[in-house]
């Protein structure tokens, strides 16, 4: 099977400690993560909720574990769809990576999705992510976007 990698980078003009700010901030989130909060303690081995709402409940629309951080520079952790039919099992979570190299005062922001090869409906959910070799490349807009703006 070949190697289903998602990747997209973004050069942001502001610090790493706003980009960072604006992928763990719950206020931020939702500004670009179609209006859900997330919701961790940010330490390694705990759970990551992607919390909104819809038709008025509280819903986890996206759950994982934080694998590895280091504030400022990575973000590494696992997702799931809670309310899809596939077995919540660890071989059905995907992962994502931010990757945050700052230099002369802007930031290059990277995400990477991995994991589809072994997880349930891995060729699926790899296309949903790619959405037309867009990837990740519209929620980093809009990531620049509101960091650049404050």
């Amino acid at each position: 099977m070949k190697k289903m990698i998602v990747k997209n980078t973004i050069l942001i003009n502001a610090d790493g400690i706003s980009v960072w700010d604006a992928l763990v901030n719950p206020e931020k989130t939702k500004q670009y993560m179609f209006g859900c909060e997330t919701v961790s303690d940010w330490k390694i081995g705990s759970p990551l909720l992607w919390r909104g709402s819809y038709e008025g409940k509280d819903v986890v629309f996206v759950k994982g574990v934080i694998v590895d951080i280091e504030p400022n520079k990575l973000l590494k952790y696992t997702v799931i769809d809670p309310a899809s039919s596939m077995p919540d099992i660890p071989e059905n979570y995907l992962n994502v990576t931010y990757e945050l190299e700052e230099q002369n005062g802007q930031t290059n922001l990277s995400v990477t999705q991995d994991g589809f090869e072994g997880a349930a409906e891995g060729e699926k959910r790899y296309q949903d992510v790619q959405n037309n070799g867009e990837g990740w490349n519209p929620i980093l807009v809009e990531i620049k976007k509101l960091v650049e703006a404050n």
